[in-house]
């Protein structure tokens, strides 16, 4: 592990954000070692260099309280939007473990993106959040088949084990879901994928699904995955050529049918899959009791 200097890790205070009401946004590492060969993160506007190599940053617990303290408003603090809070050197290094109590201590609330069933070992702290501020886990699935997550997600947790994780976590009371994000067309955009990650989310207690049936494609990302796509499935990248050229948003051509599917299944097991919903839901809770909080 590399420690790195950072001045700051947590980001100022957004009143309503759209993106399941996160207020602020915390980046302990740089960089993943997960390999999926869709990351948005790679692209070249973010700046990231050598994205697969993970770096941590120096004096992040310090950073942090000193970071939270300043805060004049509480609120629900993000992690997992630029790299996996939970890669496979927070088994050793317990950062994003430190980052959580000290959020518990200080009275905010955590919202965590990942697809590493290493989330489960923070299922105490976790639970200790949520008793007081809300907690929003969102583990990424975009495949039901564990071997083609091996090809698209080669180092992360295998999707079963992403679906055992949200089931022990939603067993422990922590509102967990899935983002169905990207679903990457050509690939895994098939009716048979969408409605097995529906039942499969259903079987494990998801209380929600938020979907988007295509992927962004930006400079640098676009030419990391079209090398995949050539090595992993052959003539694909020829499609996306033609269908849509330098685009950056690439909507699959299914997602007229995979939406109408996709909404009649989620109502039929009482899924949640509007972003309104989603917040109302994890947040609605504490409102009595926190309402200037978040």
């Amino acid at each position: 592990m590399e420690f790195i200097d950072a001045k700051t890790i947590v980001s100022g205070y957004s009143e309503s954000s759209s993106w399941f009401g996160i207020n602020y946004n915390m980046n302990i590492y740089k960089g993943c070692c997960h390999g999926c060969i869709y990351c948005d993160s790679r692209s070249e506007c973010y700046g990231v260099e050598d994205f697969d190599r993970v770096r941590a940053k120096k004096n992040a617990f310090a950073i942090i309280e000193r970071e939270l303290k300043s805060k004049r408003k509480k609120g629900v603090v993000g992690s997992g939007a630029m790299s996996d809070p939970y890669n496979p050197f927070e088994e050793e290094y317990r950062l994003t473990r430190g980052a959580l109590e000290l959020i518990y201590r200080l009275g905010f609330g955590a919202s965590i993106t990942t697809k590493s069933d290493l989330i489960l070992r923070d299922i105490d702290i976790l639970k200790e959040i949520s008793k007081y501020s809300p907690v929003l886990v969102k583990l990424t699935i975009t495949t039901a088949d564990d071997l083609l997550c091996s090809k698209i997600e080669p180092r992360a947790s295998s999707s079963s084990d992403r679906f055992r994780a949200i089931k022990k976590l939603s067993e422990e009371g922590i509102f967990t879901g899935i983002l169905l994000m990207p679903v990457l067309p050509f690939i895994e955009d098939t009716e048979d994928n969408i409605e097995r990650i529906i039942e499969l989310a259903h079987q494990s207690g998801a209380k929600f699904i938020y979907p988007d049936f295509g992927v962004t494609l930006r400079l640098n990302q676009r030419e990391w995955y079209y090398n995949k796509l050539d090595e992993l499935f052959p003539s694909v990248k020829e499609k996306y050529i033609k269908s849509y050229g330098n685009s950056y948003e690439c909507r699959s051509p299914k997602e007229k049918e995979l939406w109408s599917l996709f909404k009649h299944r989620c109502n039929e097991y009482g899924i949640l899959y509007k972003m309104d919903d989603i917040i109302k839901g994890y947040k609605d809770p504490y409102i009595n009791e926190q309402i200037s909080l978040f």
